[in-house]
């Protein structure tokens, strides 16, 4: 069945007021009670800030996507306009002394005369189609960063709109048409697939839009929309936040992964939050019990679970190992649904941060940095608190994050249908003492390709970059051992290399996961072989045993005519330090060691990081493992 939590909560109340979690400039007792420490980093980053030029966009910069499938050419100069106007308005808004209000207007003018808010890889009616060469001004499309644009310069007119009117009447009513135009008619009006219809799977874009479209809407003056008409846009997102629940299982599991946490989860707090507070400016306090629904509960918990230590976390599909930082939106979700867990992980990951990362200077929603600034010192005054999760078995994704004092390990046995899939069904994961020991790359720098129907030729969506098996046919290529992975694309085309298929169909069987308490083993049974959807592969059976205290080990039983090559990516440098006939075995820095029996040839390659975003957590080159899986079948890896 469809899920109808948000709506549930919503038919119970009437009504909609309009925006007051935050104060604009003029309440001076709320903005002067923020510490002295914090409005000095935001006036000196205001200030910094002044003396950065605005960025220059051409229509010849939102067209070398199509031509060349280079998304940064036009993002570079896109988001730099939206982060120079989010610290100066912070800067203003704690000075109040009109020194950033002409720079301000600049900036924001700038973003009302751009001819798109959308981004030339979304310029796209249809989903997944092909974009459109040049934006249509007469039929805006609502994507991510139009949605988020609309929100910022909404922000940014609620905070400052009693500067605004003594400049000039006509600075809000400039604002308030873009929007009209670019995001309420649109949004009341035609039907992006984001919206979700029952029929389709959302993923991050569904909240993600949807509240920004709703700070948009409920930041406007009381005049603006009458209020039935708030209440329509309040129904309407109710029903998207359904939408994109329904792609979530009760244990509350993201499949994109805990980098799309930030853009999934939290945009549904934030939904959930704007929704709140417009209710309760009219008395409704019934909507702030839907925080009390384990569903929500476990949605907003997910983070905590995937956390590996300084900053990593368990990572699959197109999520990073370091995702970034905690921020006050983690911290007030753990605050509304009551999880003592998650606010104090929230804060203490935020302690640990930097000035700069503390104000979340790389963000271009202004909502989210009102949001920290308020929250900001009493995160800073939180007790230190440590607690462990428990190990988790997400049912959802049939993902296994099991921790001690000094592992932390993650298995995967779902399928390769996730939202930002890579194909990596039977992968395994290793952080110990908080440092990555076997690793998932992640994904590098979004391009045309990633999300096109070549999007496995890229090699970290691999399932040969992944920790698992990969299948040759030697007898046809005896030198094929040596060389498979020294071309990811044209690997993809070889018939003697077999690797995983992407798709729902292609997945896990005779999955067992078992979980004790904390002292005790974790362990997750299952056949792989579904995932490569080849019939010379009968079986392929993987057993992924951790024993707190001890050590983890993959046993794994394969059946079939090809030959299986075991592949263990590592960023630290692996050295063999000994070898048998049988066995292997492998010392990655001053980590650990890794075993493997069962093998007859081990070889070690190094692969260069030269992609942007792949070395934000990989800084150096990463290795793969391989290890060929003698005649028997019966493989054994042992990470200490």
């Amino acid at each position: 069945m469809p899920r109808t939590v948000v709506k549930d909560f919503l038919k119970h109340t009437k009504g909609c007021g309009i925006f007051d979690l935050y104060p604009n400039i003029s309440d001076r007792d709320r903005w002067n009670a923020l510490s002295d420490e914090l409005k000095n980093d935001l006036i000196s980053a205001g200030e910094k800030a002044l003396n950065e030029p605005w960025t220059m966009l051409l229509i010849s910069d939102f067209r070398e996507f199509l031509k060349t499938g280079d998304r940064l050419g036009f993002e570079d100069k896109f988001f730099p306009r939206r982060r120079k106007l989010n610290k100066l308005v912070m800067a203003e808004c704690v000075e109040n002394k009109g020194r950033f209000v002409d720079d301000i207007l600049d900036g924001l003018y700038l973003i009302l005369e751009e001819t798109t808010w959308c981004l030339p890889a979304h310029n796209t009616y249809i989903r997944d189609a092909k974009q459109e060469s040049m934006p249509d001004v007469t039929r805006p499309v609502i994507d991510l960063f139009c949605a988020e644009t609309g929100a910022e310069i909404a922000v940014c007119e609620y905070l400052l709109r009693p500067v605004f009117v003594r400049v000039s009447p006509y600075i809000s009513g400039y604002v308030n048409e873009r929007l009209k135009e670019r995001i309420f008619e649109p949004y009341m009006n035609m039907h992006f697939w984001w919206m979700g219809n029952g029929k389709e799977p959302m993923c991050n874009w569904t909240s993600w839009c949807t509240q920004n479209v709703l700070a948009s809407v409920l930041t406007r003056d009381e005049s603006f929309f009458t209020e039935d008409e708030r209440r329509r846009f309040l129904e309407k997102a109710a029903a998207s936040c359904d939408y994109f629940l329904d792609e979530y299982g009760d244990d509350g599991g993201c499949d994109e992964g805990a980098q799309y946490y930030s853009h999934a989860a939290l945009t549904l707090f934030g939904c959930l939050e704007l929704m709140r507070n417009a209710l309760e400016q009219k008395g409704e306090r019934e909507f702030s019990k839907v925080y009390d629904e384990e569903l929500i509960r476990n949605v907003a918990n997910y983070i905590v679970k995937m956390h590996a230590g300084d900053g990593y976390y368990v990572n699959f599909a197109d999520c990073s190992a370091l995702p970034g930082r905690r921020t006050a939106r983690e911290y007030l979700f753990g605050k509304a649904v009551k999880d003592e867990s998650l606010v104090g992980f929230a804060a203490c990951d935020f302690k640990s941060e930097s000035t700069d990362e503390r104000l979340i200077s790389d963000e271009i929603n202004l909502f989210y940095h009102v949001m920290q600034a308020f929250a900001y010192d009493e995160m800073l005054a939180l007790p230190e608190s440590s607690v462990r999760p428990e190990d988790s078995w997400f049912e959802s994704m049939r993902l296994m994050v099991a921790s001690d004092d000094t592992y932390t390990l993650s298995a995967k046995a779902g399928d390769n249908g996730d939202s930002h899939n890579h194909n990596d069904v039977g992968s395994f994961t290793v952080y110990k003492n908080g440092k990555p020991f076997v690793i998932d790359l992640g994904v590098g720098t979004y391009t045309q390709k990633t999300f096109s129907d070549r999007r496995y030729e890229i090699w970290t969506m691999q399932s040969q970059f992944h920790n698992l098996p990969t299948f040759l046919d030697t007898e046809k290529d005896p030198k094929i051992v040596s060389k498979f992975g020294e071309d990811p694309e044209g690997d993809v085309y070889n018939p003697d290399i077999v690797m995983q298929k992407p798709g729902e169909a292609h997945g896990a069987s005779d999955v067992d996961c078992i979980l004790g308490s904390c002292e005790e083993t974790a362990s997750l049974t299952m056949n792989i072989a579904g995932a490569y959807a080849d019939p010379r592969i009968r079986s392929y059976v993987r057993n992924v045993v951790f024993k707190k205290g001890g050590d983890i080990t993959i046993c794994d039983k394969y059946d079939g005519e090809l030959t299986a090559v075991i592949g263990i990516m590592t960023y630290d440098e692996p050295r063999i330090i000994s070898q048998s006939d049988n066995e292997t075995v492998i010392e990655v820095a001053d980590i650990g060691k890794i075993s493997i029996e069962g093998v007859t040839e081990t070889n070690i390659r190094e692969f260069p990081i030269t992609d942007d975003r792949l070395k934000i957590a990989w800084k150096h080159s990463v290795y793969r493992i391989t290890a060929t899986v003698a005649d028997e079948g019966t493989c054994r890896i042992v990470c200490t």
